[in-house]
């Protein structure tokens, strides 16, 4: 049953009570604190939480048990949708895995510009050189998720769009064994089938789950099988250490329908005109976990993580844009031969962090320092020849199975990092941090030269060094309430898409004086609790993103051609808000008719370049609102949630083009789209059924030069899905 408490405090804290009375003192039972969630499961960290310092930083919690979503399909209006200034590129089942997601005006494709993990350890396949999430944890199996955000924290490294940790749920503590199942249908062949284990046998806990998902699409050659996994046992030693490990695997096979031009999509948003392009991408991740309480005040940690994956699709070229179709052969009668192109990766990433209380006068003060290792290692090989058919053959058929350009990029990177969270009075707390990366990017191999006679020996080397620095702070306005503010530096070094740009064709090309990305973040806010009824968190941001990296568009007029540079410095200033209201709790404690919440999700953001030559222009993809007013009802084991989200126009790239014949580039429109979802539980039975994008809006989020268009990707019209779960 859901709670109606309006306060998130996730340290699983371990509180010892003593009392005593004369001479004689009496040890208490310990007293384990889990944790206190909304109606709609949004809160925000406490101070300390996972041996890690959130005291003045942006955050949010979002408890996924308590609320009405779509996800089996991993709907995100429905649950990150909450989180102010959430913006999508709803692309899964397009050509990518996964949909991504952005904060403030940065670019949202793929989460590039946010730090991906899952439980706390990296999931992307390069942090720096490649950070595109192909494998995101399945929200069936995620207990929450932690969204850090602006000044992200020092002890996560530099991004500018902060951190978004998903948490896989734990077997439960009080039984030796429980089984789950929820199995999904719905819309376009839409089957879902979810079954987990888990349970704690003496100082044993596992958790285990398979996924699989088939889906015909909602566009024409745009079907999906997709197989996730995830087994995790921990050992608790004593109550000192405890060890654990970790394995997830993704295996899918999508079928890509590719772009479409503003025609074609206004004519039908649905159809596709690529009917032979297909990729598949296995990912591979382990991970080592342990804890150690070197006392009562000093805690070690260790998260390791390895991640061998690979991913390879099989396409049509590029040439002629998204309404050129696929060409026969006059000779052969044939279609011409694909392309086929690999991607391989192997990486591991280790953080060991120490967290230690200890006191200044009487008041307790809070240190947290560590270090990261990262080493990655990334092959693309591109131009291989593939098949003349349309089914799912990777095969390279060029003689001795050679790729026209073949590279290798490795990425080093070693950053220690140190804050302390300073506690002067009872209210007010100073967190001042440090962070000093390393960053070495190697390039070896070769490519083909532009009129494709001879191959270009590449060998490339980059070390940079890059101290960052940052504040916090808090001051607690009552015992519910507290105003935070905090500067971070930030930093995003060039990855490697834009060292060599994707694809053979890819209609974009790439400036070779390109220089890495900086700048900083800045908030300044106010956030928590009245009594039971209301939970806010309003604020102000402020950042800078110098050298910022975009698609220019060279001349529009005529044939236009793109070229991807540094344009400019953007600035992006707004305000983010987020205010819930139990209207039934406002009024009495009775809940005899149910519970009614109100949220409501604001994001104004002004993102303007302030010189170079596209001064004064809006910075792409950043729309200027981000709207979203949500209702839920919930009445003893039934709940139901209806979600509006307006998202305001953006563009795709830095002259604000807002058409272009050939759709690589141009405005993205205004959408709303309404969502409907409830939940009946009945003992340990559950029925999740919904609507998503109620009026069949017809909407699109995405434009690209490349991968996997080019042109408008669209995103998905009207669907319902209904779904049953057990528990045993």
């Amino acid at each position: 049953m859901k709670q109606t408490i309006l306060s998130i405090l996730f340290s699983a804290a371990t509180v010892s009570t003593f009392a005593q009375k004369a001479d004689t003192s009496v040890s208490l039972k310990e007293i384990h604190v889990k944790g206190f969630r909304t109606i709609t499961g949004m809160g925000h960290l406490n101070e300390v939480h996972d041996n890690i310092i959130y005291s003045g930083q942006k955050n949010e919690v979002i408890i996924l048990d308590s609320l009405d979503a779509n996800t089996a399909q991993d709907n995100p209006r429905q649950v990150l949708g909450r989180v102010p200034g959430s913006n999508y590129s709803e692309t899964e089942g397009n050509g990518f895995p996964s949909n991504g997601i952005g904060f403030r005006g940065l670019n949202p494709t793929q989460s590039i510009e946010t730090n991906t993990r899952q439980n706390g350890y990296n999931i992307a396949g390069d942090i720096y050189g490649y950070p595109e999430s192909y494998y995101l944890t399945p929200l069936d199996a995620i207990d929450r998720i932690e969204v850090i955000r602006g000044a992200s924290s020092l002890q996560f490294g530099p991004q500018f769009g902060g951190v978004v940790n998903y948490i896989v749920k734990r077997g439960p503590e009080d039984k030796p064994f429980e089984f789950t199942t929820a199995q999904t249908g719905g819309s376009y062949g839409l089957m879902n089938s979810f079954n987990s284990i888990g349970g704690t046998k003496g100082k044993w806990n596992y958790y285990a789950f398979v996924k699989y998902e088939y889906e015909n699409g909602a566009r024409a050659n745009s079907q999906l099988q997709q197989a996730t996994g995830f087994a995790r046992v921990e050992y608790t030693a004593n109550d000192k250490f405890k060890i654990g490990v970790e394995y997830s695997l993704l295996r899918n096979l999508l079928h890509m329908p590719g772009g479409l031009d503003d025609a074609t999509f206004n004519q039908d948003a649905n159809q596709s005109l690529r009917a032979r392009n297909w990729l598949i991408t296995p990912w591979n991740i382990g991970a080592l976990t342990a804890e150690y309480k070197i006392s009562a005040n000093t805690t070690l940690t260790l998260k390791s993580a390895v991640n061998v994956s690979k991913r390879t699709i099989v396409w049509r070229s590029e040439d002629g844009g998204p309404e050129a179709p696929d060409a026969i052969d006059p000779t052969t009668n044939t279609y011409v031969p694909r392309e086929v192109e690999n991607e391989y990766f192997k990486s591991s990433t280790t953080e060991l962090r120490l967290l230690s209380y200890y006191k200044i006068g009487g008041r307790s003060q809070t240190l947290a320092a560590g270090v990261r290792f990262f080493d990655g290692w990334m092959k693309r090989q591109e131009g291989g020849l593939g098949s003349v058919e349309s089914g799912p053959d990777f095969t390279n058929y060029n003689p001795g199975n050679a790729y026209e350009n073949d590279l290798e990029f490795t990425t080093l990177n070693v950053a220690p990092f140190i804050e302390n969270t300073f506690h002067i009075g009872k209210r007010l707390s100073v967190t001042p941090g440090f962070r000093f990366e390393y960053i070495k990017s190697t390039a070896t191999g070769h490519v083909l030269d532009s009129t494709g006679s001879y191959n270009i020996d590449v060998n490339e080397s980059k070390p940079r060094y890059i101290p960052l620095a940052g504040i916090a702070f808090q001051y607690k306005t009552s015992s519910a309430t507290n105003i935070y503010a905090n500067l971070t530096q930030a930093y995003t070094p060039i990855s490697y898409s834009f060292l060599y740009p994707m694809g053979l064709d890819v209609d974009a090309k790439i400036d070779p004086n390109l220089k890495d990305i900086n700048g900083y973040n800045a908030d300044l806010g106010w956030r928590g609790r009245v009594k039971k009824y209301l939970t806010f968190d309003v604020s102000a941001f402020y950042m800078a993103h110098k050298n910022n990296i975009a698609v220019e568009t060279l001349n529009p007029n005529t044939t236009p051609t793109y070229f991807e540079t540094n344009v400019g410095d953007a600035v992006h200033i707004g305000v983010e808000s987020y205010i819930e209201l139990n209207i039934v709790k406002l009024f009495t404690h009775s809940t005899r008719y149910g519970t009614l919440s109100v949220f409501n999700s604001f994001a104004y953001d002004d993102a303007k370049y302030i010189n170079g030559l596209y001064n004064g222009y809006t910075a792409e993809y950043a729309p200027k609102t981000i709207e979203r007013f949500g209702v839920t009802y919930a009445i003893k084991r039934f709940s139901t949630t209806f979600l509006f989200s307006h998202t305001a126009r953006s563009y795709s790239d830095a002259n604000n083009t807002i058409f272009s014949p050939d759709a690589e580039v141009g405005i993205i429109p205004a959408y709303t789209v309404m969502d409907w979802s409830g939940t009946l539980k009945v003992k340990n039975y559950s029925i999740k059924f919904g609507m998503n994008n109620l009026t069949d809006a017809k909407y699109f989020t995405f434009r690209t030069v490349e991968y996997p268009g080019p042109g408008i990707i669209p995103s998905i019209g009207r669907t319902i899905y209904v779904g049953f779960g057990a528990r045993f």
